[in-house]
């Protein structure tokens, strides 16, 4: 029997494996997939964004949700410290112009074996296609090809992940064994998700188009950037970030033109026209870009006449929406285990020796770097605490006592 067992191999529990092995443990992590950190490889196909390099106050400022509880494991594991794990890999680095970190080779497939390679020359040993059931007493349960199986160990990770991206792993199916057991849970809800917005019929030729440089609010959140017309709504890293407004039934406005104030947008659109059509005057007077004015066109036909209404509308355009895409098909999601229930060290109050890392805890954050630093951050602050409290001679183990 392994002195550890980490279960899930995303992220947060391969640093939890790392921790671990660094301290001498003999350690083996579990995973229900054939294979692991598929999810870590699929967010890292269109460039794998390792962090984000802002002063430690601004990148706590991102977590909408735990930020108290995460503060001291993203301070003890920072962008810097992040960087520097990567390049020890052998895997070199550039942060681009909005201070995202980036490794040169742009994909998660290079680090993840150069991770794996550390780590089996460290001793890890790996199970795959073993599912976690539950507990039978002290015992872990499992299913696996062989049939069902009982595992027990000093210490346990669970590293097992939020609800979006069933197929890669993600599945949300632990919290029924942790319900069983009492353990409290705030609902999954979808984070970092598209938008369902009714297009009219004329928005067909815009599916695809890219929206620049709009600045779009929701509630007291706002977010400055592109965003994409997709056949189901609108999608990209301008509306991710106001999802926790918009699932909460938030109205969505854009600025057409946030660089230019209600006042100077009035004269622009004072000019006379002559003969143009407003349409066309709008064109040429704002500069608008046509996906731009076909959402102008969608959401607020017919349009004010009046330069000072038109401008507050450009301004202010209200979007309608149905509310973020289903949580499936989510980047991450909000919800999972309340930090009441662990102690300071991420360990169940409620198990000894029983500790949890990554998205299946209950924080929220934008992409952009913020989601892979908590993983990374709290899968090595339950690592350290787990190899800490192996280390420990039985009798002196402490019990636990949820922090609340």
């Amino acid at each position: 029997m392994p002195r550890a067992l980490i279960i899930g191999g995303g992220p947060a529990g391969l640093m939890a494996a790392e921790a671990l092995l660094s301290a001498g443990i003999d350690t083996t992590l579990i995973e229900a997939k054939p294979s692991l950190a598929r999810k870590f490889l699929m967010a890292g196909k269109s460039g794998l964004n390792l962090t984000r390099m802002q002063d430690i106050d601004t990148v706590l400022d991102h977590y909408s949700a735990g930020r108290r509880q995460l503060e001291p494991m993203i301070r003890a594991f920072p962008p810097e410290a992040i960087r520097d794990w990567a390049e020890a890999l052998g895997q070199e680095t550039f942060t681009g112009s909005t201070l995202r970190l980036f490794p040169k080779a742009m994909k998660a497939s290079p680090l993840l074996r150069a991770w794996l390679a550390r780590l089996t020359a460290l001793g890890l040993t790996t199970q795959t296609r073993w599912r976690w059931t539950g507990w039978n007493g002290p015992a872990l349960t499992f299913d696996t090809p062989d049939g069902p199986r009982d595992l027990t160990a000093d210490v346990t990770v669970f590293a097992l992940g939020g609800a979006s991206w069933a197929r890669l792993g993600s599945d949300g199916l632990w919290t029924a064994p942790f319900a069983a057991q009492g353990l409290p849970l705030a609902p999954f809800a979808p984070s970092n998700a598209g938008l369902i917005v009714p297009w009219s019929d004329h928005m067909t030729r815009h599916f695809g188009s890219p929206l620049k440089t709009v600045r779009f609010t929701a509630g007291t959140q706002s977010s400055r950037g592109e965003a994409v017309i997709s056949k189901r709504g609108l999608e990209g890293g301008a509306i991710y970030p106001l999802t926790p407004a918009l699932r909460e039934g938030a109205p969505l406005y854009a600025d057409l033109a946030p660089d230019l104030t209600p006042d100077a947008l009035g004269k622009r659109l004072a000019k006379p026209r002559g003969k143009q059509s407003l349409s066309n005057h709008l064109r040429k007077t704002l500069k608008l870009a046509p996906a731009a004015q076909a959402l102008l066109m969608d959401c607020a036909r017919p349009l004010p006449q009046a330069p000072e209404a038109l401008a507050a509308l450009v301004k202010a355009l209200p979007i309608p929406h149905h509310g973020p895409r289903p949580m499936d098909e989510a980047i991450s999601t909000a919800g999972g285990l309340r930090w009441q229930a662990l102690t300071a060290d991420l360990m169940l109050g409620d198990r000894p020796g029983t500790f949890c890392a990554g998205e299946m805890l209950d924080w929220d954050a934008p992409t952009g770097g913020y989601l892979l630093t908590a993983c990374l951050a709290t899968g090595r602050w339950a690592g350290q605490a787990a190899a800490r409290y192996c280390a420990l001679a039985p009798d002196a183990r402490p019990g636990g006592s949820p922090r609340g």
